[in-house]
């Protein structure tokens, strides 16, 4: 997270607590049509359109107070999407029980057998200390851990 990303949730914190919201995921990139600043946020039970209504009126106003960001943006607020990014460890305990996808940084080999890998599908079972715990699915359902810091991006994976 760039310093102007720490100074931004910083100022929006306080707003997103006294909101009931979470904050999911904060992008600041720059886009075809200019610079975008994402807020993605999420409650439990989650988040709904006038939720984001208001977070984004409340973001708008203290950020144009503030003028911490010197160029002009295009603010959106959202929820983060059925495949919600897990980032902090609570995300790896509160969403135990679902399926999820984690690509790691290197090839893992779980089993053992000369088949590594970067990508894992399966149920999450938690967490354990700073091993993330996912059961693959299959005839023998193993579960495999993953170290928190060998991981690249976790979404949750939505089944149709």
């Amino acid at each position: 997270m760039s310093q102007l990303d720490e100074q931004i949730v910083e100022l929006i914190q306080p707003i997103l607590d006294d909101l009931g919201l979470e904050l999911v995921d904060l992008v600041y990139q720059r886009e075809n049509r200019g610079w975008m600043l994402r807020f993605y946020l999420d409650k439990e039970g989650g988040i709904n359109l006038d939720n984001c209504a208001e977070a984004s009126r409340e973001i708008s106003a203290i950020l144009d107070v503030e003028d911490l960001i010197g160029s002009a943006y295009t603010l959106e607020v959202s929820s983060p999407g059925i495949n919600r990014p897990l980032k902090k460890s609570r995300d790896f305990e509160r969403f135990a029980g679902q399926n999820v996808k984690i690509k790691t940084l290197s090839a893992i080999d779980p089993d053992q057998r000369g088949r590594a890998r970067k990508t894992f599908v399966g149920m999450l079972d938690g967490l354990d200390g700073s091993e993330v715990l996912i059961t693959l699915p299959g005839k023998s359902a193993t579960q495999i851990s993953i170290a928190l810091e060998q991981i690249d991006c976790a979404n949750l994976e939505f089944e149709f």
